[in-house]
């Protein structure tokens, strides 16, 4: 999978019940999922941000807006408030959408060494993210910046989290699974569809806005594909019909 640029979508099918207007499950490929995938790695740091703290679900927003305007007195010497308020992934996933553009990448970690003349760290192999850090073999500075080296570019058969040579299917809630005509099968018997006739097909595209409002949705609800790309219309109950 190619690193996709920033403005560019995800396509998936939804298979709509028209009558209830509900999204029954989505086909989709390998990008959808990986985005997918890639929430679970996001810090909640980084999906306070991405929400604004307004419009978080519970107290995060105003524990978030705490930390940004305590002030450093009150900090540790040593730590930097960007720890919680920009947290890095754990994880260098797919970041498809460019979800996380605004989110310090782990990949570009500024390390350092000690500064004592001709070491290199051969004789003192101490390595450190704080540069006020005092070497613990002569308490020299370790102030001599080194580059990290992440994770190899991998290949568009190894990159992301699934692999591409299938459809899978994603329920309104994101239950993901291999797509399959038994399962297709299965999952209308299990909405109890008789008339094929009242289902519709509809191919939607996955934005940065599309992504945000997913995310938000996934924390506060089990009809996400519903609420996110189909329009509420009077009369109709989404929910529990």
């Amino acid at each position: 999978m190619a690193a996709m640029e920033l403005g560019d979508t995800v396509s998936l099918k939804l298979l709509i019940d028209v009558k209830r207007q509900k999204v029954l499950f989505a086909e989709a490929g390998k990008n959808f999922v990986d985005f997918l995938f890639t929430l679970l790695s996001l810090p909640i740091g980084t999906v306070i941000r991405l929400l604004s703290k307004g419009g978080m679900v519970g107290s995060f927003g105003k524990l978030y807006e705490s930390i940004e305007n305590l002030d450093y007195t009150y900090i540790q010497p040593t730590l930097n408030k960007d720890i919680l308020l920009k947290p890095k992934a754990p994880v260098d996933g797919p970041n498809i959408l460019k979800l996380t553009n605004n989110v310090e990448s782990s990949a570009r970690k500024e390390l350092y060494l000690c500064s004592y003349p001709n070491n290199y760290s051969k004789s003192h192999p101490y390595v450190t993210e704080n540069p006020n850090e005092k070497c613990p073999s002569c308490s020299f500075p370790m102030n001599l910046r080194t580059t990290y080296v992440g994770q190899p570019t991998t290949t568009e058969a190894t990159s992301g989290y699934v692999k591409g040579v299938v459809t899978y299917m994603i329920m309104d809630d994101l239950e993901v699974k291999p797509m399959s005509t038994i399962s297709s099968i299965t999952m209308l018997n299990r909405f109890n569809i008789k008339d094929v006739g009242a289902l519709e097909e509809k191919v939607v595209e996955l934005g940065m806005d599309e992504g945000v409002k997913l995310l938000k949705e996934s924390l506060q609800s089990k009809s996400v594909l519903t609420n996110v790309f189909l329009e509420k219309k009077a009369g109709f109950c989404t929910f529990s019909c």
